[in-house]
């Protein structure tokens, strides 16, 4: 009988992404909402703030995802590249560099050198991307999916507390919006930390915690403006 595991580590890439668009788009749009609001403006113009901030902090997200993956992209390529001129240029240094690695493992000296002889034989830059460099094919930078995972997080998350202000009494608008977006917010911890394989309260609390206070110090900032106004 065949024995698949399945390690959390693995979907770090995408999670985190993912985790921090929803998230984003829960506090920045509820926050932006609340403040709107706490100020004593109209529905109409609470509603058009929240819709612009869905729409500029989705292409923000987008935008930071994509320029921040791609630099990591291009530093694995440009380490692959120089790792391949390696091997081509200097092909005993470079094997002997990998047992040593292999021997501060556990590996004995023969031991070593057999397998470096093996794995360099069968995939020699793979064998060092993956070993030396730590550069392995399940978690390489995608600026592109890293790009659509957090905007569309974002979007779904921002959606949210525009939802509960558009639907909400007049009266009721500013504890509907919290009161959604901070139960969101436990959800989306409490669901994070156990793809990732944390603790579900920590990470519940966490993101209430953070997001409440958001929400207060964006409130006081409009009810602020209001009363001047």
């Amino acid at each position: 009988m065949s024995h698949v595991e399945t390690h959390k580590s693995l979907r770090k890439g995408w999670l985190r992404a993912a985790v921090l668009g929803a998230n984003d788009g829960i506090v920045s749009t509820a926050s932006l909402v609340i403040g709107v609001a706490a100020a004593n403006s109209t529905l109409e113009n609470i509603l058009l703030a929240g819709t612009a901030g869905l729409v500029a902090g989705a292409m923000s997200m987008a935008a930071g995802e994509y320029v921040s993956v791609s630099s990591q992209a291009d530093s694995e390529k440009a380490d692959l590249e120089l790792e391949k001129k390696n091997i081509e240029n200097n092909l005993e240094f470079e094997k002997n560099e990998l047992a040593d690695i292999y021997e501060k493992r556990g590996l004995s000296t023969d031991l070593a050198k057999q397998v470096v002889d093996q794995l360099m034989a069968y995939d020699a830059l793979g064998a060092h991307a993956r070993d030396e460099l730590g550069i392995l094919e399940i978690n390489r930078a995608r600026p592109i999916q890293a790009a659509f995972s957090s905007a569309g997080t974002f979007t779904v998350g921002a959606a949210l507390p525009i939802m509960a202000a558009f639907t909400a009494p007049q009266a009721l608008l500013i504890p509907a919006v919290a009161a959604l977006s901070l139960i969101s917010l436990a959800g989306l911890g409490c669901l994070s930390a156990q793809v990732g394989g944390a603790p579900k309260t920590i990470g519940a609390i966490r993101v209430v915690f953070l997001g409440a206070l958001a929400m207060a110090l964006t409130a006081a900032v409009g009810r602020f403006f209001g009363v001047a106004a």
